[in-house]
């Protein structure tokens, strides 16, 4: 006789994610996530980084962390000080850099470290997502302060904070994304910058500076990261190799003052971030930074070419957007009355996928006419085709164009 059947939701944990559903392949015309550009991952140089990685430290890799500590291959933390030294201005040392799993995996940490439910965080009213959403699973109240052309509204903010002031509440942390905002592609001017960390110094709130995206500028402009500006410790700074090289290595890093470090390696309980694809991006970067990334802004800036060249055929003066100068997106605008989370199933009916605004706004309904689009990993003759299609989905579904 057959044993019957576990029931396992039954046992499952209060307050649980919804499953997520079964993978079935990336559609035809995928404009959603942070994918990278598949035509600019250079295997051959990853192959001979790998070998030459692994001869020269692979005994290492009989140890947790490599003899190198809990904050990651002391290689990789060397280059990422010389790195930000020389193209975002900040001064720092390796012991002030963890490794972590991803960015996502270093905004994890800071929360735990840092949120406690009922507790207060400002964030640009338009971000990442993954930011909000991990913000929210604490239980936190969000305060979103909405953008301009250059990014965080720097008036907005201070009037936010005087009144949070005055009802005694200090929040736990400023977020934002200055350079090559996502998802609205602005920079922070440098003013902005010093006014943003004046305030943080008034009201004595960290800011959060995430500049995942801060390798892929490639026009105008390159202001220093603010953590650049900050002569105490009012900055907590994250980065990633998910825009610069691959999502699919899974390492960021976070740069703050050894007294938050510690509390987050007290929370880190992976043992330790894969030690190998550490070995790997540091002999490569070592080896080849500049060439890889000229290469990859190029490719990127032809495809944001190709990307508003079809959004101005088929869509013509039904969408509103700003061109970035870098980055992989590009947040586009409809008319009120369009509510692009109802069209993203009819259009991924069609293959083609792309990230509603909602899902990207600390209030939704600001939100609701907006979509974000990922160019990075589709081709150009993909990005034409894609664009083509959706265009008659959003016709079809609520005549616009």
């Amino acid at each position: 006789m057959a044993a019957p059947t576990l029931d396992y939701a039954k046992l499952f944990a209060k307050d649980l994610p919804a499953g997520t559903q079964s993978w079935g392949g990336f559609p035809p015309y995928n404009f959603i996530g942070g994918h990278n550009n598949p035509d600019e991952i250079p295997v051959e140089d990853l192959v001979v980084s790998s070998a030459r990685a692994l001869r020269q430290e692979g005994r290492a890799l009989a140890t947790y962390n490599m003899n190198s500590g809990p904050l990651g291959y002391t290689g990789l933390r060397e280059f990422l000080v010389e790195k930000m030294a020389h193209y975002r201005g900040i001064q720092a040392s390796p012991e002030e850099v963890l490794i972590t799993s991803g960015s996502n995996h270093g905004i994890e940490l800071l929360n735990e470290v840092l949120l406690e439910p009922g507790d207060t965080v400002i964030m640009e009213q338009f971000t990442y997502q993954g930011s909000v959403s991990r913000v929210r699973k604490h239980k936190v109240n969000i305060v979103g302060i909405p953008l301009d052309a250059e990014g965080m509204r720097m008036d907005t903010l201070a009037s936010a904070l005087n009144t949070l002031r005055q009802r005694g509440v200090t929040p736990k942390y400023i977020y934002t994304i200055p350079t090559l905002q996502n998802p609205t592609g602005t920079i922070m001017p440098l003013a902005r910058r010093r006014e943003l960390l004046r305030l943080s110094q008034e009201y004595g709130v960290p800011i959060f500076e995430d500049e995942c995206y801060a390798d892929l500028v490639w026009e105008g402009e390159w202001p220093p990261a603010i953590r650049a500006l900050d002569t105490s410790n009012h900055v907590l700074h994250i980065g990633s190799f998910s825009k610069s090289l691959s999502p699919s290595m899974r390492l960021g890093y976070v740069l703050a003052p050894w007294e938050v470090l510690s509390r987050m390696l007290a929370c880190k309980t992976d043992s330790g971030t894969g030690a190998l694809g550490q070995l790997i991006v540091a002999d490569f970067f070592q080896n080849h930074y500049e060439e890889h990334m000229e290469r990859l802004r190029a490719s990127m800036r032809r495809k944001l070419e190709a990307l508003t060249a079809a959004l101005t055929t088929h869509f013509g003066s039904a969408v509103e957007f700003q061109a970035p100068r870098g980055g992989m997106f590009l947040w586009v605008k409809f008319p009120e009355g369009v509510d692009t989370m109802k069209l993203a199933a009819p259009a991924l009916k069609e293959g083609i996928a792309f990230n509603p605004g909602p899902e990207w706004a600390t209030d939704p309904d600001a939100a609701r006419n907006y979509l974000r689009l990922c160019y990075a990993l589709p081709s150009e003759q993909l990005i034409a085709e894609g664009v083509a299609k959706l265009a008659q989905v959003f016709h079809r579904e609520v005549g616009v164009p």
